[in-house]
């Protein structure tokens, strides 16, 4: 790629500021919260005579609590107001609970802790709308995977990061207490400091008349995501990521100890391995989808979770050892380095199925409409999240053992997978383009940026293969309608998906005039719409690798719909099994290897008034050159 690679978005203050911001958010949270529940789990006694327990579960709810209750309100907030200000102040309340922790810590009155507990998920509560919201005003759209990746990465290695110092700071003799207050109140200074560096980030809809009461506003803004189908389902996809990822995680500590036969560091170690799988897997996000919004890596993230949280309870079963051991001890044991993989691979294609969801949802949704978009994502992933734990408690109480819970949510993450796809086939349909041009080609991409981001455009294309739409596809910021041959559309089981993706038939005048006209009707729609269609002028396969003569619809569909036309050539599919070449498929295939060249080359916009069927064979042409 020979675009900057995200990294360098870490030295621009666009984005910079803004991440070290939420880095010690997270980071600040999980040190105090993981902190108090060390301290109460061997500690109790001086601090309540309440069962631990209850408390242990009492304060991730009351965690969570805010969320549910305000995630509404600070979406409304975050869409009304200049972001830049609003994370400043989210900031100064975070340093205003972390004083009131300090009482807490030095009077030894639990309350007070458990109500900053509250307040630092009410800080989260109000920040994430912010967060999600902010990436598209100030990244581009190529920018926006690895924006995300790089976000995603942060938060969970400063959840880790937290959860290691909370647990050593609090147990540190005699200064323990002395120590989390002082660290706590520092961070959150520091992420004061690093929010006043955020640009200024104006309101998306500063007319915007808030709604104070949270059921109604919850309501209302979960009716207006469900209007826009894709957006939806990303959203329940993300949740369900987070119903996924708690049922696994609230597992480790008793599952390192109880299975594993290890000690606190075990399970140290565990999180460690699914945070850094996290941060890997959203990072390789933007080399794995080019730069662009890839939701073909959606389906992939998905497979990778099922598969590895089945292996996860296999690998359980072939652990023997019964001695107490540390994280040292536990790598010696034999089947260990399958299980902290396992844990890996969870992690990284859980990475691959979250970070393309957030950039979808961020750039399909309305721009006045995003916070609040996120701010309902945030109150369904807080309820998944209790549901997971309503769950785990269910299957456990029925006799389950911790592997074979692992073993039931990968079993249910493939049903829901299976669902969400077939009711977006898109994600199906972008996951074999994704794997198309990622297994057996080496596609180089020719001024692809040309496909517009927003607006109509008419794409027309030389018509090579039989995957021709897959490969214009992957190419794409946004979805294509492709007008496709009648019979073709017709093909059983296939045909599903044509109708699913919103190809439009058409046919030939002689065999079906009213399908025909309705095809340059629906064509003239979709644009109207401000969609991308796309038609393959020449109107069958090429039987010799040349261009045919183009044909006179693509006139007759910018008469009626005077857009811009992108012209594109693919070059080196000729030859391939996919084509009409002579011979047979499977040995010109081996012929030519794996990863064989490929490209798709994509010329300037093309006025509507010299959009001529000539005009435009011979752009394509050019475009194509001597390669077929």
């Amino acid at each position: 790629m020979s675009q900057p690679s995200q990294y360098s978005l870490m030295r621009q203050r666009r984005f910079a500021p803004f991440f070290w911001t939420q880095f010690l958010g997270a980071f600040n949270d999980n040190v105090f919260k993981t902190a108090l529940l060390t301290i109460l789990t061997y500690d109790t006694l001086s601090w309540t005579e309440l069962d631990p327990g209850l408390l242990n579960n009492l304060i991730p709810g009351l965690f969570i609590l805010p969320f549910v209750l305000f995630s509404a309100t600070a979406g409304q907030l975050a869409d009304k107001f200049e972001k830049s200000r609003l994370v400043r102040y989210v900031k100064l309340l975070e340093i205003l609970i972390m004083l009131v922790a300090a009482v807490g810590w030095m009077t030894h009155n639990l309350w007070l802790l458990v109500a900053a507990v509250a307040g630092m998920g009410l800080h989260s509560t109000m920040f994430g709308p912010v967060k999600y919201a902010y990436l598209p005003q100030k990244l581009q759209q190529d920018e926006l995977v690895g924006g995300n990746g790089l976000i995603e990465m942060g938060t969970f290695v400063g959840i880790l990061l937290g959860e290691v110092l909370g647990a050593v700071l609090v147990v540190w003799r005699p200064w323990g207490l002395e120590l989390v207050t002082g660290v706590t109140i520092a961070i959150a200074i520091l992420g004061w400091l690093a929010s006043r560096g955020i640009p200024h980030a104006p309101a998306a809809q500063a007319d915007l008349k808030i709604n104070w009461n949270p059921l109604t506003e919850t309501i209302r803004n979960i009716g207006f995501s469900r209007q826009n189908r894709p957006v939806f389902l990303s959203i329940l996809g993300n949740s369900w990521f987070w119903f996924y990822g708690a049922i696994i995680i609230a597992q480790f500590p008793l599952y390192a100890k109880n299975v594993l036969h290890g000690d606190h560091s075990v399970f140290v170690l565990l999180l460690t391995a699914f945070s850094f799988g996290i941060g890997a897997g959203s990072l390789l996000c933007e080399r794995l989808s080019g730069r662009k919004i890839e939701i073909g890596l959606v389906p992939f993230g998905s497979i990778g979770l099922s598969v590895f949280g089945f292996d996860l309870y296999l690998a359980s079963l072939g652990y023997v050892n019964t001695a107490t051991v540390d994280f040292i001890g536990f790598a010696a044991q034999q089947g260990s380095w399958r299980i902290l993989l396992d844990c890996i691979m969870i992690g990284m294609f859980g990475g691959f199925f979250i970070v393309p969801l957030f950039a979808m949802i961020q750039t399909r949704c309305d721009r006045q409409h995003i916070s609040r978009t996120i701010a309902g994502m945030n109150i369904m992933n807080a309820l998944f999240m209790v549901a997971a734990a309503l769950v785990a408690m269910v299957l456990l109480k029925s006799g389950f053992t911790i592997p074979e819970i692992f073993m039931a949510t990968a079993l249910m993450n493939a049903l829901v997978a299976v669902y969400i796809f077939s009711l977006v086939p898109e994600f199906l349909i972008r996951f074999i383009a994704w794997l198309l041009i990622h297994t057996i080609y080496r596609v180089e991409w020719v001024d692809t940026d040309r496909i517009p981001e927003a607006g109509p455009a008419l794409l027309v294309c030389n018509h090579v293969s039989y995957v021709d739409a897959l490969v214009i596809m992957a190419a794409s910021p946004r979805p294509i309608r492709f007008v496709m041959d009648h019979r073709i559309f017709k093909v059983p089981v296939l045909s599903w998906i044509f109708r699913s993706a919103k190809a439009i038939p058409i046919a030939p005048a002689k065999e079906d005039p009213w399908l025909m006209e309705k095809s340059f009707v629906d064509i003239a729609q979709a644009l109207h719409e401000g969609e991308l269609v796309c038609i393959f002028p020449e109107g069958r396969l090429t039987g010799d690798g040349e261009l045919s003569e183009f044909r006179s619809g693509v006139r007759k569909i910018i008469e009626r719909s005077p857009v811009p036309v992108i012209p594109m050539a693919l070059r080196g599919l000729w030859g391939s099994m996919w084509t009409r070449s002579p011979g047979n498929p499977v040995g010109r295939s081996f012929r030519r290897g794996l990863w064989s060249r490929l490209s798709l080359a994509v010329g300037a916009p093309v006025l509507p008034q010299q959009a001529t069927p000539d005009f435009l064979q011979q752009q394509v042409a050019n475009l194509r050159g001597d390669w077929k």
